[in-house]
């Protein structure tokens, strides 16, 4: 390590027990937790160690894991969506699954004894839970639409799937990056929606266009073209924690994509060998960033490629307001559809699970996408059969045109699974989603985001209201609360919201909410509406 390496004498606690022995040890350990069973478990093995293979020690349901997967670009097949619902079904009313705001699904209820099972079922379909915790690269998102899309720039499933397989050596793991000195996203946008989030990823690539030159890139190929070269502009930096909240920014870089997966190794080598790891609170790759400049961090991440990286193009080619792919959708391929189904905050159980495989199976192509929203995407339905698919019973749950609050609600797991937040949020959130629909009318969809604490899973800042769980005093009594964001703003011209009011007791929220969606999006009271329109 260099520069903000760390002696072993002011490590902190995570990274003591790193240098003891490695996260990705754990895999070999498996079948004796097993039969331990988790009260007689290492606490340190327990509470952290697992992670590495993508289980979660939850203090509020004890004994019962969650269990995070690894669905490079929010894909999986519908063998893998039916393997996942038999896990879950083990554990009937206990077992759920939830899609996550990183296109990716865990699964609740998961007992110890049967992580053998389980990873053997996983691996018999090609499903890896690895490294999909702790100090790990996490799911890695790209275009929920990707080779669907007529109006793709890039389709980004292959990238995405070479970047994970070069992390995880394939899903086995990989003790390169398997020690960073905190979590990492990576993100690929292949439209020009940002439909991934890019600006709140710590390493993301943006479409952009770049004159030909002649010699463009970092790899060995020449262009004489003097036409327009697709590429992509680098994003970095860019996080939520409970410390701080940060948009990435321009790294003033351009990499033609056949070196993408170059260009990932390089920053991961930068960030983890020097990267700061005495502050948890500052170890994410931004307060590198603060410490070198970005000048400095750019030239050590062209040390590491061996090559000079060619200066971003003008402009990136971000220009399309934010889509949510809710609804019935043309594909590039004629005579097929996508269906982009509502998932109310991306819980599901095991019935859906099934229905959702069988449905992928007998109208599309066994293919399912998840999208950063928490919803799901079936593509590849032909035109012949749309009427009768979307006929099925469970799109009455499932809707394909919901209200235009319910279409962009987003929820982290919250109080009832999570013992870091301090409120429970999805189940509140559907409650008092309806209770406005109920009493308001909306000229256009509002996009609310809820999450437990500060640490953001459910990304309030990039709402138009997010909502962070808080504790909150009223007439002397402690309650759970909520501080407000308002102003975040996807797709073209990203940037992250703030908080405007704080500490509002949940027993309050709902007259507020609607206040402010009357004075700042248009919404209207029904009874006013009908006594205007009569």
């Amino acid at each position: 390590m260099t520069d903000t390496a760390t002696t072993t004498a002011n490590l902190n606690k995570f990274e003591k027990f790193k240098a003891q022995k490695d996260g990705l040890a754990i895999k070999s350990e498996i079948e004796k937790f097993a039969a331990l069973g988790w009260e007689a478990m290492d606490e340190t093995d327990r509470d952290h160690r697992l992670k590495w293979v993508g289980v979660f020690f939850r203090p509020v349901t004890p004994g019962k894991f969650m269990m995070r997967l690894r669905m490079p670009n929010g894909i999986l097949t519908s063998t893998q969506m039916r393997v996942l619902a038999q896990v879950v079904q083990r554990y009937g009313d206990e077992g759920s699954a939830d899609i996550t705001t990183r296109q990716n699904i865990q699964l609740r209820g998961i007992r110890i004894g049967d992580l053998p099972d389980i990873f053997d079922r996983f691996h018999a379909v090609g499903l890896t839970s690895v490294q999909s915790g702790m100090d790990n690269v996490r799911n890695i998102t790209g275009d929920p639409v990707a080779g669907l899309d007529a109006d793709e720039l890039y389709d980004t499933r292959e990238l995405v799937q070479q970047i994970q397989d070069m992390l995880t050596n394939k899903g086995e793991g990989n003790p390169e990056f398997s020690n960073l000195p905190r979590k990492f996203n990576i993100a690929i946008a292949g439209g020009r929606d940002n439909s991934v989030h890019a600006e709140i990823n710590d390493l993301a690539f943006v479409p952009a266009f770049k004159e030909g030159t002649g010699d463009w890139g970092l790899g060995t190929g020449e262009n004489s073209s003097q036409s327009p070269i697709f590429g992509f502009n680098i994003l970095v930096g860019g996080f939520f924690s409970a410390k701080r909240c940060e948009a990435a920014i321009p790294l003033n870089a351009w990499v033609a994509p056949e070196d993408v997966v170059a260009v990932c190794r390089a920053v991961l080598e930068v960030f983890r060998d020097c990267g700061p790891r005495a502050n948890r609170q500052k170890s994410r790759l931004m307060w590198l960033i603060d410490e070198w400049g970005l000048e400095k961090f750019r030239q050590q991440v062209e040390n590491r490629l061996g090559k000079s990286l060619l200066l971003a193009a003008p402009k990136d080619e971000i220009d399309w307001e934010k889509r949510d792919h809710i609804g019935v959708y043309k594909q590039k391929q004629p005579g097929l559809n996508y269906v982009g189904l509502h998932i109310p905050v991306g819980r599901l159980y095991a019935d859906d699970m099934f229905e959702i495989a069988r449905l992928a199976e007998v109208y599309g192509s066994g293919e399912i996408r998840l999208t950063v929203e928490q919803n799901i995407v079936i593509p590849n339905v032909a035109e012949s059969r749309l009427a009768t698919f979307l006929a099925e019973p469970l799109l009455e749950r499932f809707s394909i045109n919901p209200g235009l609050l319910t279409r962009s609600l987003v929820s982290c797991t919250g109080a009832q699974f999570c013992n870091f937040a301090l409120i429970e949020t999805k189940n509140r959130a559907l409650a008092m989603i309806k209770a406005l629909e109920e009493d308001l009318i909306f000229p256009h969809p509002v996009r609310i985001h809820w999450t437990g604490c500060p640490n953001s899973c459910g990304q309030p800042q990039v709402a138009d209201i997010g909502l962070m769980g808080t504790k909150t005093r009223k007439n002397g009594k402690t309650l759970e609360g909520v501080d407000i964001y308002m102003g975040g703003k996807v797709g073209k011209d990203a940037h992250l919201g703030s908080c405007i009011i704080k500490g509002i007791p949940c027993e309050d929220l709902q007259p507020i909410l609607q206040d402010l969606l009357i004075k700042n999006f248009g919404a209207k009271l029904k009874q006013e509406a009908l006594v205007v329109g009569s």
